[in-house]
Order: structure tokens, then sequence, then C-alpha cells
């Protein structure tokens, strides 16, 4: 799946978990701490962006849908286009909740939040 910038390049999950995320007023929001694919249609479902909590402790998550997510050479992190104020008031889950219901009802409730178009019609 493309970035908004065109990038179509394969890159190691690797390499993208621990790499910051910025919103588009180019305040860090956090890491992301994985990926979850969708075995059946072999997409990425959505971004794992931590935040909050202490080593680990307290952290809740933001399920991003990957299409949103432009990488940004210069600042060396993933930009999503969203203000402070959507991503403050966007639904935030634990690691559990990830991986409920195979990972669809956090994927269904990110893209619906985030009006983006679901990849999985």
């Amino acid at each position: 799946m493309t970035t908004p910038s065109g990038h179509t390049e394969a890159i190691r999950a690797s390499r993208v978990i621990g790499t910051a995320v910025y919103n588009t007023e180019g305040q860090n929001i956090g890491t992301i701490e994985d990926v979850m694919l969708d075995k059946l249609s072999n997409n990425i479902m959505y971004a794992v962006i931590g935040f909050g909590g202490f080593l680990g402790i307290g952290e809740k998550y933001h399920a991003i849908p990957w299409s949103t997510l432009d990488y940004e050479k210069g600042r060396g992190g993933y930009v999503v286009p969203f203000s402070r104020d959507q991503l403050e008031a966007a639904p935030v889950h634990s690691i559990e909740e990830l991986t409920g219901d195979d990972g669809k009802s956090v994927r269904d409730a990110s893209y619906e939040y985030y009006k983006v178009p679901p990849y999985w019609y």
C-alpha cells in the first residue's frame, strides 16, 4: 500500500518498530510499537503507536491506519495527517484489545474514527 507521498519500497518491520511518529504540528506523538498484519488479505491492518505510561506500565495504544503514515526523511520519522486534538480524542486500547477479535474491532474503530477508506472491501 502506498503512502500519501507515493513511497512503495518494501521495508522490514524491525526498521519500522521504534520509529518516531509526529502529528501535523510537528509534535512527537509517540513511537511505532508494532504493526498488525491481516494474514488473510496480506495487508497491514494498522500501526500501533504507544504513548503515556512509564516503562510500559499504564501505556495505552493508538491504532492508526497504515496508509496514513508518511515517512519524512528529514524528521527521521513518520508523520500522520492528524492534529493534536484529533489524536487526543482518538480511541485508545490496551495491548489485549489490539489482538482481541483478531484485531478487527480495533481496526474498524480506527478506520472509522480517522475516516480512512477501508482496504478490506
